[in-house]
C-alpha cells in the first residue's frame, strides 16, 4: 500500500515512459543497495521535489526530462524519506550512468515482479502506466 503524507516531500523520483516501457535502474548505494528503482534521490536545500527529480535525473543519467506529472507520494525507510514520484515521456540525452548505479533496463509493465525492487514499485509503476494509458 502507497502510505500518502501531509509534509513537503524529502525526496523525488521519475518513472520515464517510453513505448509501454519503464527505466528502472539498480541501486549502488545504501539505502536499498542492490535493489531496481525510480531513479531519484533527497531534495536539497531550497529545491521544489521536481527540480530535485529534474536535477536527480541529469546527474544520474544524464537525461533531460520535461513535462514531468506528479504519479504518487508514499513515506519508505521507516519514515525517513517523503517520496513524490513523478512520471514523463518527454526526455533526451543518452543514458550515461553515474557510479550511483549498478545497472539499468528497460521493463514492461508486471516485469519487475522478476526484480528484488524498492517498496512499492509494482504499485507506484502501475500508477505511472495508468496515467500514460493512451489506449
Amino acid at each position: 500500500m502507497v502510505h500518502q503524507f501531509d509534509l513537503p516531500p524529502n525526496a523525488a523520483s521519475v518513472a520515464l515512459l517510453r513505448a509501454g516501457q519503464v527505466l528502472l535502474i539498480q541501486r549502488a548505494r545504501a539505502p536499498w543497495e542492490g535493489a531496481w528503482s525510480l531513479p531519484g534521490g533527497r531534495l536539497e536545500p531550497g529545491e521544489t521535489a521536481e527540480d530535485c527529480a529534474a536535477r536527480e535525473l541529469r546527474e544520474e543519467l544524464g537525461l533531460r526530462v520535461a513535462a514531468l506529472r506528479p504519479v504518487a507520494r508514499l513515506v519508505l525507510g521507516e519514515s525517513r524519506f517523503r517520496l513524490q514520484v513523478f512520471g514523463t515521456e518527454v526526455f533526451d540525452g543518452d543514458i550515461a550512468p553515474n557510479d550511483e548505479i549498478a545497472a539499468w533496463q528497460w521493463v514492461r509493465r508486471g516485469e519487475e515482479a522478476r526484480l528484488s525492487t524498492t517498496p512499492h514499485l509494482s504499485e507506484v509503476l502501475g500508477q505511472a502506466f495508468g496515467l500514460f494509458d493512451r489506449s
